[in-house]
């Protein structure tokens, strides 16, 4: 049986791609790292964590010991490092900790993965991979027309990104010095359940259902490729069984959005089906970001053409599919913006 370690497997992004692989295969193994800062919680997994493929590590990436301690104790396979930082309001106010988890942490990945699965100088185990989660943030901003390719220069303008691009540049650097077995997906905005409200769906769902204010950044044109989670894990999936070694592949959706038409819709639903009272007079138009990218676009030719991925999911079904998995699952929500998540943790590991 193979053995994946899913580093922050208890975000977003990781614990949909862990409830897809322990639905999509019964022989395999799946350690899930999370340090569980603000973002990572383990209600997300509540069903699957008594199954007997899967455990949950309280660990933290930067921690050689503990990482060190996993590789000693489990034949790890591949490692699927969604672990990072990825707030960009945050890492304007606090860039240190994405430098030191996005980075740092990776590198420490790295290093200890490297050396248990070296058998000679520049030879690895048969079967071992080291996937890196990137995004395309990594490539800047785009005007009104093109799109990013792999082969677009990385060009950042924020510290998270600057600090995803960083490890991206350390992770290809081990590929040309040491030939260590790595691939690279960098994925456009993603969507969908269990998504942390600080980002700008589960956000303005929550605010609107409340009746609070819908803050959309400066004139709220700006331009975003968006992919449901789901289509990413599948991608993901494919790339570690399938993905040539030292590749890098685009993820995108093919679903450009602006924020205000995405905003727009979310009252519209809301009202149409859940209280008429929500009215578009929420939305408060703010201060923009610094450093706001204008437009993300994704060419996914690439994954496409040499692994057959592509989105299966439409925008307009997977925004209705996205809204309704709030709608149903309020508490989540509720437990989630009042850090009640903390005390299911408590409860079920008897840590603090």
């Amino acid at each position: 049986m193979k053995t994946f370690l899913i580093t922050g497997g208890a975000g977003f992004i990781g614990s949909n791609f862990i409830q897809y692989m322990i639905k999509k295969y019964n022989n395999i193994n799946l350690i899930n790292v999370d340090k569980l800062t603000y973002a990572g919680n383990l209600e997300n997994l509540k069903d699957i964590e008594k199954n007997k493929n899967y455990k949950f590590i309280h660990a933290d990436i930067c921690d050689k010991v503990a990482i060190e301690n996993i590789f000693k104790q489990y034949n790890i396979d591949y490692i699927v490092n969604f672990a990072a930082e990825s707030h960009v309001d945050r890492s304007i106010n606090d860039p240190e900790t994405f430098v030191k988890t996005n980075i740092e942490g990776t590198v420490n990945l790295l290093n200890i993965s490297k050396k248990y699965w070296s058998v000679d100088e520049d030879v690895y185990r048969d079967g071992c991979k080291f996937l890196q989660i990137s995004t395309d943030e990594v490539y800047g901003s785009l005007g009104k027309t093109g799109y990013f390719f792999e082969t677009t220069p990385l060009c950042p303008h924020s510290p998270y990104s600057a600090s995803k691009a960083s490890a991206d540049l350390i992770i290809k650097a081990y590929f040309d010095t040491y030939k260590f077995p790595v691939n690279i997906t960098r994925c456009s905005n993603n969507y969908g359940p269990y998504q942390f409200p600080e980002k700008l769906i589960p956000l303005m769902i929550n605010n609107a259902l409340n009746h609070k204010n819908l803050p959309v950044y400066g004139d709220g044109l700006n331009i975003r490729d968006w992919l449901y989670v789901e289509d990413h894990c599948k991608a993901i999936d494919l790339v570690l069984k399938k993905g040539k070694i030292g590749e890098i592949y685009n993820i995108g959706g093919h679903n450009e959005r602006t924020n205000i038409d995405i905003v727009k819709f979310i009252v519209s639903y809301i009202k149409e089906n859940v209280d008429v009272s929500v009215e578009e007079s929420l939305i408060k138009f703010v201060k923009d970001r610094k450093g706001h990218d204008k437009r993300y676009g994704i060419c996914p030719d690439k994954i496409y053409n040499d692994l057959g991925w592509k989105p299966e999911t439409t925008f307009d079904v997977g925004i209705k599919t996205t809204i309704d998995w709030y709608l149903n699952n309020k508490s989540w929500m509720k437990n989630i913006t009042n850090g009640q998540y903390k005390n299911y943790y408590k409860r079920i590991y008897g840590e603090n």
